[in-house]
Protein backbone atom coordinates (compact mmCIF):
# COMPACT_ATOMS: atom_id res chain seq x y z
CA UNK A 1 0.00 0.00 0.00
CA UNK A 2 2.41 2.56 0.72
CA UNK A 3 4.35 1.85 -3.24
CA UNK A 4 0.72 2.71 -4.13
CA UNK A 5 0.23 5.95 -1.85
CA UNK A 6 3.75 6.89 -3.78
CA UNK A 7 3.05 6.14 -7.14
CA UNK A 8 -0.62 8.11 -6.80
CA UNK A 9 1.58 11.03 -5.73
CA UNK A 10 3.90 10.39 -8.77
CA UNK A 11 1.16 10.31 -11.09
CA UNK A 12 0.18 13.77 -9.05
CA UNK A 13 3.70 14.97 -9.87
CA UNK A 14 3.99 13.76 -13.54
CA UNK A 15 0.06 15.43 -14.39
CA UNK A 16 1.20 18.89 -13.91
CA UNK A 17 0.75 20.72 -17.29
CA UNK A 18 4.40 21.55 -18.02
CA UNK A 19 5.14 17.79 -17.31
CA UNK A 20 2.85 16.29 -19.96
CA UNK A 21 3.77 18.83 -22.05
CA UNK A 22 7.65 18.10 -22.03
CA UNK A 23 6.17 14.31 -21.73
CA UNK A 24 4.54 14.93 -25.24
CA UNK A 25 7.78 16.72 -26.84
CA UNK A 26 10.24 14.09 -25.56
CA UNK A 27 8.08 11.10 -27.49
CA UNK A 28 7.53 13.22 -30.34
CA UNK A 29 11.84 13.59 -30.61
CA UNK A 30 12.39 10.54 -29.30
CA UNK A 31 10.56 8.50 -32.36
CA UNK A 32 12.27 11.06 -34.44
CA UNK A 33 15.47 9.93 -32.82
CA UNK A 34 14.83 6.48 -33.29
CA UNK A 35 13.55 6.77 -36.94
CA UNK A 36 16.84 8.65 -37.76
CA UNK A 37 19.74 5.95 -38.38
CA UNK A 38 22.57 7.54 -36.85
CA UNK A 39 21.05 8.28 -33.70
CA UNK A 40 19.80 6.04 -30.65
CA UNK A 41 18.24 5.94 -27.57
CA UNK A 42 21.95 7.04 -25.60
CA UNK A 43 22.50 9.29 -28.09
CA UNK A 44 19.17 11.68 -28.14
CA UNK A 45 19.29 11.57 -24.56
CA UNK A 46 22.82 12.60 -24.37
CA UNK A 47 22.82 15.28 -26.67
CA UNK A 48 19.98 16.50 -25.66
CA UNK A 49 20.75 16.55 -22.08
CA UNK A 50 21.96 20.52 -21.96
CA UNK A 51 18.23 21.29 -22.75
CA UNK A 52 17.39 20.58 -19.08
CA UNK A 53 20.38 22.02 -17.14
CA UNK A 54 17.32 25.43 -16.31
CA UNK A 55 14.46 22.70 -15.53
CA UNK A 56 14.11 21.10 -11.94
CA UNK A 57 15.18 17.51 -11.89
CA UNK A 58 11.73 16.10 -11.88
CA UNK A 59 10.75 17.58 -15.40
CA UNK A 60 14.30 16.99 -17.03
CA UNK A 61 14.16 13.30 -15.99
CA UNK A 62 10.40 12.81 -17.24
CA UNK A 63 11.58 14.39 -20.56
CA UNK A 64 14.07 12.42 -21.40
CA UNK A 65 13.08 9.25 -20.09
CA UNK A 66 9.74 9.96 -22.59
CA UNK A 67 12.70 10.65 -25.46
CA UNK A 68 13.79 7.28 -24.40
CA UNK A 69 10.56 5.50 -24.60
CA UNK A 70 9.67 7.41 -27.98
CA UNK A 71 13.37 5.97 -29.30
CA UNK A 72 12.04 2.38 -28.32
CA UNK A 73 9.26 2.84 -30.42
CA UNK A 74 10.75 4.69 -33.41
CA UNK A 75 13.32 2.16 -34.21
CA UNK A 76 10.66 -0.48 -35.63
CA UNK A 77 8.91 2.34 -38.01
CA UNK A 78 12.67 2.00 -40.13
CA UNK A 79 12.70 -1.74 -39.72
CA UNK A 80 9.75 -2.49 -40.90
CA UNK A 81 9.12 0.43 -43.83
CA UNK A 82 12.37 0.81 -45.30
CA UNK A 83 14.63 -2.63 -43.60
CA UNK A 84 17.04 -0.52 -42.04
CA UNK A 85 17.18 -0.56 -38.38
CA UNK A 86 16.94 2.64 -36.89
CA UNK A 87 18.38 1.26 -33.52
CA UNK A 88 20.24 -2.07 -32.73
CA UNK A 89 17.81 -3.34 -30.63
CA UNK A 90 15.46 -3.48 -33.93
CA UNK A 91 17.64 -5.46 -36.16
CA UNK A 92 15.48 -8.05 -35.08
CA UNK A 93 12.41 -6.68 -35.61
CA UNK A 94 13.71 -6.89 -39.81
CA UNK A 95 13.10 -10.02 -40.08
CA UNK A 96 9.87 -10.65 -40.13
CA UNK A 97 8.79 -7.04 -40.23
CA UNK A 98 9.79 -5.73 -43.52
CA UNK A 99 8.99 -8.96 -45.46
CA UNK A 100 5.39 -8.40 -43.85
CA UNK A 101 5.35 -5.07 -45.51
CA UNK A 102 6.60 -6.54 -49.13
CA UNK A 103 3.84 -8.45 -48.55
CA UNK A 104 1.21 -5.49 -47.89
CA UNK A 105 1.26 -5.81 -44.40
CA UNK A 106 3.02 -3.04 -42.84
CA UNK A 107 0.25 -1.80 -40.68
CA UNK A 108 -0.19 -5.12 -39.13
CA UNK A 109 3.60 -5.20 -38.23
CA UNK A 110 3.86 -1.81 -37.19
CA UNK A 111 0.39 -2.04 -34.99
CA UNK A 112 2.24 -5.80 -33.69
CA UNK A 113 5.33 -3.84 -33.37
CA UNK A 114 3.80 -0.87 -31.49
CA UNK A 115 1.69 -3.05 -28.87
CA UNK A 116 3.91 -5.53 -28.30
CA UNK A 117 6.81 -2.72 -27.20
CA UNK A 118 3.99 -1.07 -24.98
CA UNK A 119 3.44 -4.46 -23.13
CA UNK A 120 7.08 -5.40 -22.82
CA UNK A 121 7.39 -1.82 -21.01
CA UNK A 122 4.00 -2.24 -18.81
CA UNK A 123 5.45 -5.55 -17.44
CA UNK A 124 8.99 -4.03 -16.93
CA UNK A 125 7.00 -0.50 -15.20
CA UNK A 126 4.91 -3.00 -12.93
CA UNK A 127 8.04 -4.48 -11.73
CA UNK A 128 10.34 -1.57 -11.14
CA UNK A 129 7.04 -0.04 -9.13
CA UNK A 130 6.80 -2.79 -6.49
CA UNK A 131 10.44 -4.16 -6.98
CA UNK A 132 12.65 -1.00 -6.49
CA UNK A 133 11.38 -0.25 -3.05
CA UNK A 134 12.52 -3.18 -2.20
CA UNK A 135 15.61 -3.05 -3.38
CA UNK A 136 16.39 0.15 -2.01
CA UNK A 137 15.21 -0.49 1.47
CA UNK A 138 17.53 -3.60 1.03
CA UNK A 139 20.48 -1.73 -0.22
CA UNK A 140 20.63 0.67 3.13
CA UNK A 141 22.71 -1.95 4.52
CA UNK A 142 25.21 -1.22 1.91
CA UNK A 143 28.99 0.11 3.25
CA UNK A 144 31.69 0.59 0.73
CA UNK A 145 33.09 -3.13 0.27
CA UNK A 146 29.32 -3.63 -0.94
CA UNK A 147 28.92 -1.21 -3.27
CA UNK A 148 32.15 -1.98 -4.73
CA UNK A 149 30.78 -5.82 -4.88
CA UNK A 150 28.16 -4.69 -6.98
CA UNK A 151 29.58 -2.39 -9.07
CA UNK A 152 32.29 -5.09 -9.97
CA UNK A 153 29.47 -7.57 -10.24
CA UNK A 154 28.42 -5.01 -12.84
CA UNK A 155 31.55 -4.73 -14.70
CA UNK A 156 32.31 -8.67 -14.87
CA UNK A 157 28.52 -9.05 -15.87
CA UNK A 158 29.80 -6.96 -19.25
CA UNK A 159 32.52 -9.28 -19.77
CA UNK A 160 30.83 -12.52 -19.25
CA UNK A 161 27.05 -11.62 -21.15
CA UNK A 162 28.81 -9.70 -23.98
CA UNK A 163 28.52 -11.17 -27.31
CA UNK A 164 31.39 -9.43 -28.02
CA UNK A 165 35.06 -11.39 -27.03
CA UNK A 166 36.26 -10.90 -23.43
CA UNK A 167 39.45 -9.42 -24.54
CA UNK A 168 37.67 -6.59 -26.85
CA UNK A 169 35.41 -5.88 -24.07
CA UNK A 170 37.89 -5.54 -21.10
CA UNK A 171 39.90 -3.59 -23.61
CA UNK A 172 37.11 -0.85 -23.60
CA UNK A 173 36.49 -0.71 -20.17
CA UNK A 174 39.89 -0.24 -19.00
CA UNK A 175 40.03 3.11 -21.46
CA UNK A 176 37.06 4.00 -19.62
CA UNK A 177 38.49 3.71 -16.35
CA UNK A 178 41.43 5.41 -18.03
CA UNK A 179 39.67 8.19 -18.88
CA UNK A 180 37.39 8.51 -15.73
CA UNK A 181 41.06 8.86 -13.46
CA UNK A 182 41.77 12.44 -15.56
CA UNK A 183 41.76 15.41 -13.35
CA UNK A 184 42.26 16.05 -9.89
CA UNK A 185 42.21 13.24 -7.50
CA UNK A 186 39.55 13.61 -4.99
CA UNK A 187 41.49 12.38 -2.15
CA UNK A 188 45.07 12.76 -2.05
CA UNK A 189 44.32 16.49 -4.73
CA UNK A 190 47.45 15.39 -7.30
CA UNK A 191 46.83 15.74 -10.79
CA UNK A 192 46.77 12.74 -12.91
CA UNK A 193 47.40 12.47 -16.53
CA UNK A 194 46.10 16.45 -17.58
CA UNK A 195 49.47 16.90 -19.15
CA UNK A 196 49.75 20.91 -18.58
CA UNK A 197 46.41 21.40 -19.79
CA UNK A 198 44.07 23.36 -17.77
CA UNK A 199 41.06 22.31 -18.98
CA UNK A 200 41.44 18.77 -17.89
CA UNK A 201 41.77 19.66 -13.96
CA UNK A 202 38.15 18.32 -14.11
CA UNK A 203 38.64 15.59 -16.20
CA UNK A 204 37.13 14.24 -19.52
CA UNK A 205 33.44 15.81 -19.01
CA UNK A 206 31.00 12.61 -18.88
CA UNK A 207 28.40 14.13 -21.38
CA UNK A 208 30.69 15.55 -24.22
CA UNK A 209 32.54 12.17 -24.40
CA UNK A 210 29.13 10.66 -25.35
CA UNK A 211 27.90 13.17 -27.37
CA UNK A 212 31.44 12.38 -29.10
CA UNK A 213 30.82 8.62 -29.13
CA UNK A 214 27.82 7.89 -29.93
CA UNK A 215 26.20 10.69 -32.22
CA UNK A 216 29.38 11.91 -33.78
CA UNK A 217 30.76 8.52 -34.22
CA UNK A 218 27.62 6.83 -35.30
CA UNK A 219 27.00 9.93 -38.24
CA UNK A 220 30.70 9.29 -39.34
CA UNK A 221 29.75 5.78 -39.88
CA UNK A 222 26.79 6.21 -41.11
CA UNK A 223 28.19 8.68 -44.31
CA UNK A 224 31.10 6.30 -44.79
CA UNK A 225 28.02 3.68 -45.71
CA UNK A 226 26.32 6.20 -47.89
CA UNK A 227 23.21 5.59 -46.38
CA UNK A 228 20.32 6.25 -48.62
CA UNK A 229 16.29 5.52 -47.99
CA UNK A 230 13.84 3.43 -50.06
CA UNK A 231 11.31 1.11 -48.79
CA UNK A 232 7.43 0.70 -48.20
CA UNK A 233 4.61 3.33 -47.38
CA UNK A 234 2.87 2.75 -43.92
CA UNK A 235 -0.35 3.82 -42.93
CA UNK A 236 -2.29 2.49 -40.31
CA UNK A 237 -6.27 2.54 -40.02
CA UNK A 238 -8.30 1.69 -37.14
CA UNK A 239 -9.54 -1.15 -38.49
CA UNK A 240 -6.11 -2.52 -38.97
CA UNK A 241 -5.40 -2.10 -35.45
CA UNK A 242 -8.28 -3.63 -33.92
CA UNK A 243 -7.45 -6.49 -36.72
CA UNK A 244 -4.27 -7.09 -35.11
CA UNK A 245 -4.97 -6.68 -31.29
CA UNK A 246 -7.73 -9.56 -32.08
CA UNK A 247 -4.64 -11.45 -33.67
CA UNK A 248 -2.22 -10.87 -30.70
CA UNK A 249 -3.61 -12.63 -27.82
CA UNK A 250 -2.59 -16.04 -29.81
CA UNK A 251 1.00 -15.44 -29.20
CA UNK A 252 0.57 -14.82 -25.26
CA UNK A 253 3.33 -17.19 -24.13
CA UNK A 254 5.88 -15.51 -26.69
CA UNK A 255 4.88 -12.30 -25.33
CA UNK A 256 5.50 -13.15 -21.41
CA UNK A 257 8.83 -15.17 -21.91
CA UNK A 258 9.74 -12.09 -24.14
CA UNK A 259 8.70 -10.06 -20.96
CA UNK A 260 11.21 -12.59 -18.70
CA UNK A 261 13.78 -12.77 -21.05
CA UNK A 262 13.52 -8.59 -21.90
CA UNK A 263 13.63 -7.96 -17.85
CA UNK A 264 16.87 -9.87 -16.67
CA UNK A 265 18.60 -8.61 -19.43
CA UNK A 266 17.57 -5.40 -18.25
CA UNK A 267 18.36 -5.99 -14.75
CA UNK A 268 21.90 -7.46 -15.41
CA UNK A 269 23.83 -5.24 -17.83
CA UNK A 270 22.87 -7.48 -21.00
CA UNK A 271 20.35 -5.09 -22.76
CA UNK A 272 17.75 -4.29 -25.01
CA UNK A 273 19.83 -5.21 -28.17
CA UNK A 274 21.22 -9.18 -26.92
CA UNK A 275 17.27 -9.22 -25.56
CA UNK A 276 15.79 -8.89 -28.68
CA UNK A 277 17.79 -11.48 -30.20
CA UNK A 278 17.88 -14.32 -27.68
CA UNK A 279 13.68 -13.69 -27.50
CA UNK A 280 13.60 -13.88 -31.33
CA UNK A 281 15.56 -16.45 -31.27
CA UNK A 282 13.36 -18.82 -28.34
CA UNK A 283 10.45 -17.88 -30.38
CA UNK A 284 11.57 -19.19 -33.57
CA UNK A 285 13.32 -22.38 -31.45
CA UNK A 286 9.59 -23.04 -29.25
CA UNK A 287 7.46 -22.66 -32.33
CA UNK A 288 5.14 -25.35 -34.12
CA UNK A 289 6.23 -24.02 -37.35
CA UNK A 290 9.78 -22.36 -37.53
CA UNK A 291 10.15 -22.88 -41.21
CA UNK A 292 7.86 -19.45 -41.30
CA UNK A 293 10.22 -16.98 -39.54
CA UNK A 294 11.74 -14.43 -41.85
CA UNK A 295 9.18 -14.93 -44.27
CA UNK A 296 6.78 -12.56 -42.49
CA UNK A 297 5.36 -14.03 -39.23
CA UNK A 298 3.47 -11.90 -36.79
CA UNK A 299 5.23 -13.76 -33.50
CA UNK A 300 8.38 -12.94 -35.27
CA UNK A 301 7.57 -9.05 -34.68
CA UNK A 302 6.17 -9.94 -31.28
CA UNK A 303 8.99 -11.48 -29.80
CA UNK A 304 11.93 -8.67 -29.88
CA UNK A 305 9.53 -5.98 -29.84
CA UNK A 306 8.45 -7.05 -26.31
CA UNK A 307 11.77 -8.20 -25.09
CA UNK A 308 13.40 -4.79 -26.28
CA UNK A 309 11.39 -2.76 -24.90
CA UNK A 310 11.17 -4.66 -21.58
CA UNK A 311 15.08 -4.42 -21.37
CA UNK A 312 15.12 -0.74 -22.11
CA UNK A 313 12.44 0.04 -19.01
CA UNK A 314 13.48 -2.26 -16.61
CA UNK A 315 17.83 -1.40 -17.33
CA UNK A 316 16.40 2.00 -14.49
CA UNK A 317 15.50 -0.22 -11.98
CA UNK A 318 19.64 -0.89 -10.57
CA UNK A 319 20.26 2.90 -11.84
CA UNK A 320 17.97 4.04 -9.12
CA UNK A 321 18.46 1.72 -6.21
CA UNK A 322 21.74 0.80 -6.53
CA UNK A 323 23.27 3.82 -8.77
CA UNK A 324 24.50 1.04 -11.28
CA UNK A 325 22.94 1.32 -14.90
CA UNK A 326 21.81 -1.33 -16.73
CA UNK A 327 21.85 0.01 -20.59
CA UNK A 328 24.09 2.93 -22.29
CA UNK A 329 21.26 5.32 -21.95
CA UNK A 330 20.62 4.38 -18.52
CA UNK A 331 24.25 5.39 -17.86
CA UNK A 332 23.54 8.51 -20.06
CA UNK A 333 20.27 9.29 -17.60
CA UNK A 334 22.72 8.65 -14.09
CA UNK A 335 25.19 11.15 -15.41
CA UNK A 336 22.42 13.26 -15.30
CA UNK A 337 21.40 12.71 -12.19
CA UNK A 338 24.52 13.67 -11.33
CA UNK A 339 24.83 16.91 -12.88
CA UNK A 340 21.51 17.74 -11.10
CA UNK A 341 23.31 17.17 -7.99
CA UNK A 342 21.47 14.04 -6.97
CA UNK A 343 22.55 10.65 -6.01
CA UNK A 344 21.26 7.73 -7.65
CA UNK A 345 21.01 5.06 -4.79
CA UNK A 346 18.83 3.64 -2.01
CA UNK A 347 19.14 7.06 -0.50
CA UNK A 348 17.41 8.21 -3.41
CA UNK A 349 13.87 7.10 -2.12
CA UNK A 350 14.22 8.37 0.96
CA UNK A 351 15.59 12.05 0.40
CA UNK A 352 13.87 12.67 -3.28
CA UNK A 353 10.57 10.53 -3.48
CA UNK A 354 8.57 12.93 -5.29
CA UNK A 355 11.50 12.86 -8.03
CA UNK A 356 11.45 8.80 -7.88
CA UNK A 357 7.86 8.73 -8.21
CA UNK A 358 7.42 11.22 -10.33
CA UNK A 359 9.20 9.20 -12.74
CA UNK A 360 7.78 6.09 -12.15
CA UNK A 361 4.32 7.64 -12.79
CA UNK A 362 5.56 9.13 -16.09
CA UNK A 363 7.23 5.86 -17.22
CA UNK A 364 3.19 4.61 -17.76
CA UNK A 365 2.09 7.65 -19.16
CA UNK A 366 5.16 7.90 -21.54
CA UNK A 367 4.48 4.81 -23.00
CA UNK A 368 0.70 5.25 -23.35
CA UNK A 369 1.23 8.39 -24.97
CA UNK A 370 3.92 6.99 -26.97
CA UNK A 371 1.64 4.48 -28.26
CA UNK A 372 -0.71 6.73 -29.00
CA UNK A 373 1.52 9.19 -30.74
CA UNK A 374 3.12 6.52 -32.71
CA UNK A 375 -0.01 4.63 -34.15
CA UNK A 376 -1.28 8.00 -35.47
CA UNK A 377 2.03 9.45 -37.38
CA UNK A 378 3.56 6.69 -39.00
CA UNK A 379 3.24 8.09 -42.30
CA UNK A 380 4.85 11.54 -41.09
CA UNK A 381 8.25 9.41 -39.55
CA UNK A 382 8.15 7.69 -42.52
CA UNK A 383 7.90 10.83 -44.95
CA UNK A 384 10.84 12.19 -42.85
CA UNK A 385 12.92 9.41 -44.43
CA UNK A 386 12.90 10.92 -48.15
CA UNK A 387 14.98 13.97 -47.09
CA UNK A 388 18.40 12.81 -48.74
CA UNK A 389 20.87 11.86 -45.20
CA UNK A 390 23.42 14.78 -46.83
CA UNK A 391 20.79 17.36 -45.28
CA UNK A 392 20.00 15.54 -42.35
CA UNK A 393 23.49 14.57 -41.40
CA UNK A 394 25.03 18.16 -41.16
CA UNK A 395 21.96 19.04 -38.59
CA UNK A 396 22.63 16.24 -36.10
CA UNK A 397 26.19 17.28 -36.24
CA UNK A 398 25.67 20.95 -35.71
CA UNK A 399 23.22 19.77 -32.91
CA UNK A 400 26.04 17.97 -31.28
CA UNK A 401 28.02 20.58 -31.07
CA UNK A 402 25.57 22.90 -29.75
CA UNK A 403 25.21 20.59 -27.25
CA UNK A 404 29.00 19.76 -26.80
CA UNK A 405 29.50 23.26 -26.05
CA UNK A 406 26.65 24.67 -23.67
CA UNK A 407 28.04 22.35 -21.26
CA UNK A 408 30.44 24.33 -20.12
CA UNK A 409 30.72 27.37 -22.95
CA UNK A 410 33.70 26.13 -24.18
CA UNK A 411 35.30 25.57 -27.44
CA UNK A 412 37.69 23.02 -25.78
CA UNK A 413 34.49 20.67 -25.29
CA UNK A 414 33.59 20.41 -28.65
CA UNK A 415 37.09 19.39 -29.89
CA UNK A 416 37.12 16.62 -27.41
CA UNK A 417 33.66 16.22 -28.92
CA UNK A 418 34.95 15.58 -32.28
CA UNK A 419 38.00 13.56 -31.08
CA UNK A 420 35.30 11.21 -29.09
CA UNK A 421 33.27 11.12 -32.04
CA UNK A 422 36.59 9.69 -34.24
CA UNK A 423 37.16 6.81 -31.01
CA UNK A 424 33.59 6.15 -31.85
CA UNK A 425 33.96 5.66 -35.20
CA UNK A 426 37.28 3.75 -34.66
CA UNK A 427 35.40 1.50 -31.95
CA UNK A 428 32.34 0.63 -34.45
CA UNK A 429 34.77 0.08 -37.51
CA UNK A 430 37.10 -2.40 -35.32
CA UNK A 431 34.07 -3.98 -33.72
CA UNK A 432 34.63 -2.85 -30.14
CA UNK A 433 31.82 -2.36 -27.87
CA UNK A 434 31.15 1.36 -26.62
CA UNK A 435 28.55 0.26 -23.77
CA UNK A 436 31.43 -0.70 -21.58
CA UNK A 437 33.78 2.19 -22.39
CA UNK A 438 30.56 4.31 -21.45
CA UNK A 439 30.14 2.28 -17.91
CA UNK A 440 33.74 2.52 -16.98
CA UNK A 441 33.92 6.78 -17.58
CA UNK A 442 30.30 6.63 -15.76
CA UNK A 443 31.11 4.29 -13.00
CA UNK A 444 34.87 4.30 -12.71
CA UNK A 445 35.42 6.62 -9.73
CA UNK A 446 32.42 5.52 -7.82
CA UNK A 447 34.08 2.35 -8.13
CA UNK A 448 37.47 3.58 -7.57
CA UNK A 449 36.15 5.76 -4.05
CA UNK A 450 34.04 2.96 -3.14
CA UNK A 451 37.15 0.62 -3.41
CA UNK A 452 39.64 2.79 -1.95
CA UNK A 453 37.39 3.52 1.22
CA UNK A 454 37.02 -0.07 1.77
CA UNK A 455 41.04 -0.42 1.54
CA UNK A 456 40.97 2.61 4.25
CA UNK A 457 38.32 0.39 6.45
CA UNK A 458 40.59 -2.72 6.12
CA UNK A 459 44.01 -1.02 6.46
CA UNK A 460 44.86 -2.86 3.17
CA UNK A 461 43.29 -5.81 3.07
CA UNK A 462 41.13 -7.22 0.37
CA UNK A 463 39.35 -9.78 2.88
CA UNK A 464 36.85 -7.01 3.22
CA UNK A 465 35.11 -8.44 -0.09
CA UNK A 466 34.58 -11.44 2.31
CA UNK A 467 33.60 -10.25 5.61
CA UNK A 468 30.28 -10.83 5.55
CA UNK A 469 27.93 -13.12 3.28
CA UNK A 470 26.52 -10.04 1.61
CA UNK A 471 29.66 -8.53 0.25
CA UNK A 472 31.30 -12.24 -0.31
CA UNK A 473 28.23 -13.75 -2.23
CA UNK A 474 28.21 -10.38 -4.86
CA UNK A 475 31.91 -10.63 -5.23
CA UNK A 476 32.23 -14.47 -5.94
CA UNK A 477 28.93 -13.97 -8.28
CA UNK A 478 31.08 -11.39 -10.04
CA UNK A 479 33.86 -13.44 -10.14
CA UNK A 480 32.35 -16.31 -11.68
CA UNK A 481 31.10 -13.73 -14.23
CA UNK A 482 34.24 -12.94 -15.19
CA UNK A 483 35.64 -16.26 -15.86
CA UNK A 484 32.20 -17.59 -17.34
CA UNK A 485 33.63 -17.02 -20.83
CA UNK A 486 36.08 -19.61 -20.15
CA UNK A 487 33.72 -22.05 -18.38
CA UNK A 488 31.53 -22.23 -21.55
CA UNK A 489 35.39 -22.51 -23.44
CA UNK A 490 36.23 -25.55 -21.69
CA UNK A 491 32.61 -27.16 -21.82
CA UNK A 492 32.29 -26.41 -25.84
CA UNK A 493 36.00 -28.35 -25.99
CA UNK A 494 35.16 -31.12 -23.45
CA UNK A 495 31.60 -31.71 -26.04
CA UNK A 496 33.71 -31.99 -28.81
CA UNK A 497 35.90 -34.42 -27.49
Amino acid sequence: MDELNSLFQGFAVALTFQNILLMLIGILLGVLIGVLPGLGGANGVAILLPLTFSMSPTSAIIMLSCIYWGALFGGAITSVLFNIPGEPWSVATTFDGYPLAQKGKAAQALTAAFTSSFIGALFAVLMVTFLAPVVAKFALNFGPPEFFAVQLLTFCSFIGMSKEPPSKTLMAMMLGFALAAVGLDSVTGTLRMTFGQESLLQGFDFLVAVIGLFGVGEILLTMEEGLAFKGQKGRISLRDVLETWAELPRYWATSIRACLIGCWMGITPGGATPASFMSYGMAKRLSKTPDEFGKGKIEGVVAPETAAHAAGTSALLPMLTLGIPGSPTAAVLLGGLLIWGLQPGPMLFQEQKDFVWGLIASMYLGNIAGLIVVLTTVPWWAAILRIPFSIIAPVIVVICAVGAYTVHNHMFDVVMMLVFGVLGYAFKKLSYPLAPLVLALVLGDMAESSFRQSMLISKGSLGVFFENWLAGGITALALLMLVWPLIGKIRRKKDNN
